[in-house]
């Protein structure tokens, strides 16, 4: 049988940077393909190449058996070639009903044809059991987690031969997830071809039929996913063994730091109560709209409160501004890095010591020296892939960025991180880093609120977890009393056997 898409020794350069040294790729009709490796390893410039958005150095491209050069992405999606990218792409300001449609709207005789747009935008969104979502209000108003619902949905218009999926879940709750992966089935059947890029290698190992795994801009190895070791491909991605993907430091639970009663903003959440001790690393689960998120942003000063308090400390500080949270010692990782997480067109020292200029100040004045020095202390515990702390941080991978952003919380000195899915982006051998370096926070004495899609991450991390349905935050005990199961019971809500319901 002819392949459906061929990729043979793709080469791509950016100045002195090889991205792609000679990447090969095939992938036949109707199969599910993984493609795998750590940040930086040349994943997205290989996909961006397929889908017309950058141009290969070297290299040929076969589409359904002819040689195939995108010019530009329409072409590339006219040609059957989709794109879901890990950094959203949408129109912030276009309607859900627009983004979703943009670039393929139903016309007749020069006119777009509204009433079919809609009908089209919405049996998207219901596809992924998503139709709540309102298709009139802008995408600016929606969460990361719906947005990368509405960025789904719109490679699901048309036609597509092969769709490239950079990092589906990476927003999604695993309820979500499986929706997804039901779409991912139907297609299938239709004998589309995906390319799922993903850093979850057991969402991999359970949905793709083979894999390759690049490593510095090469293809070190493919084959059949069903009967790869797990154990195979991290020693492929990183080039070493990898022991343990959740490394656990020890450390002891101390008195109470910080503590909400009875939160609740203007529309979520309705009602959060938690106790958080010195040294406790606490999980939160929940569903797309649960209100992990406002939960946080409240608790942080960000968003207006409408009833309870907030104690830090043994203190009252309910009403703080922001400010005032960072001068307590309290550190917030927005999931929104783009807007809300990084100056994208500063450099990775402004990035990171942008909230403690003091440490790397000299009689008054910032000591750009000591700003490097110390952005190239933390590259190095972060394991920071970047040329050196003068480069612009919106040149990373989303991974890498998400680590600066980690770091600036550090570099701090916070002791009380407030993290929103800290890990969404980031490759399996620097999640080990990650949740290395929060145990060790913990063993220090520092407390983290951990938000996280990811079941076996806060089961695997955590001291104790709780959920969050329809804005209540409810059900914390213990990690060992939980199973993912009983989680995802939780966040639907008792007395719901609807596994496709969002909060």
């Amino acid at each position: 049988m002819t392949a459906r898409l061929r990729m043979s020794g793709v080469r791509k350069s950016f100045g002195a940077t090889h991205a792609l040294r000679g990447v090969s790729l095939e992938i036949g009709p109707g199969e599910v393909h993984a493609l795998i490796g750590e940040n930086g390893a040349g994943k997205s410039t290989l996909m961006k190449i397929l889908s017309g958005a950058y141009q290969p150095d070297g290299g040929s491209i076969e589409l359904n058996g002819t040689p195939f050069t995108p010019e530009n992405p329409l072409h590339a999606r006219e040609s059957g070639i989709a794109m879901i990218y890990q950094e959203l792409t949408l129109a912030p300001d276009l309607s859900v009903e627009e983004n979703i449609l943009l670039g393929s709207e139903p016309a007749r005789f020069g006119w777009i044809n509204r009433t079919r747009r809609r009908e089209l935008a919405r049996r998207a969104l219901a596809e992924l059991h998503h139709d709540s979502i309102p298709l009139d209000v802008s995408v600016r108003s929606l969460t990361i987690a719906e947005q990368q619902v509405v960025e789904i949905a719109r490679a699901l218009i048309g036609d597509p031969k092969v769709i490239i999926m950079d990092e589906p879940t990476s927003s999604l709750t695993q309820v979500d997830t499986e929706n997804l992966f039901a779409v991912i089935g139907k297609l299938q059947k239709r004998g589309v071809s995906v390319v799922y890029i993903s850093h979850f290698l057991e969402e991999c190992q359970r949905l793709c039929d083979r894999y390759t795994v690049l490593r510095d801009g090469e293809s070190v190895g493919a084959g059949d996913m069903k009967t790869v070791q797990l154990s195979e491909i991290i020693r492929l991605m990183v080039g070493r063994d990898m022991t343990e993907i959740y490394p656990r430091t020890p450390h002891q639970l101390g008195k109470t730091v910080f503590e909400l009663k009875n939160l609740a903003g203007d529309a979520k959440p309705r009602s959060a109560s938690l106790t958080l001790r010195a040294g406790e690393i606490l999980g939160i689960a929940g569903l797309i709209g649960a209100g992990r998120t406002e939960m946080l942003r409240a608790a942080f000063g960000l968003d207006r409160l409408s009833a309870g308090t907030v104690e830090v400390f043994g203190r009252n500080e309910t009403h703080a501004s922001p400010t005032s949270r960072l001068n307590s010692g309290i550190g917030l990782l927005s999931e929104n890095r783009k807007e809300e997480g990084l100056m994208l067109n500063r450099s990775l020292a402004d990035n990171l010591t942008a909230t403690s200029l003091a440490s790397v100040a000299r009689a008054g004045f910032i000591s750009q020296r000591a700003q490097r020095d110390c952005t190239r202390r933390w590259m190095e515990r972060l394991e920071v892939r970047a040329q050196g702390p003068d480069q612009d941080i919106g040149e990373l991978s989303g991974g890498n960025q998400q680590k600066i952003a980690i770091g600036r919380l550090l570099h701090h000195e916070a002791k009380i991180l407030l993290l929103d899915e800290p890990t969404r982006g980031i490759d399996v051998g620097s999640k080990a880093a990650i949740y290395r370096l929060i145990g060790q926070l913990a063993a220090e004495g520092k407390s983290v609120i951990f938000v996280s899609s990811y079941l076996p991450e806060l089961l695997g991390v955590c001291d104790t977890i709780g959920v969050m349905c329809r804005g209540v935050l409810a059900e914390i005990r213990p990690t060992a009393q939980w199973t993912e199961h009983d989680i995802i019971t939780a966040a639907i809500g008792s007395g719901s056997g609807d596994t496709t319901l969002t909060a």
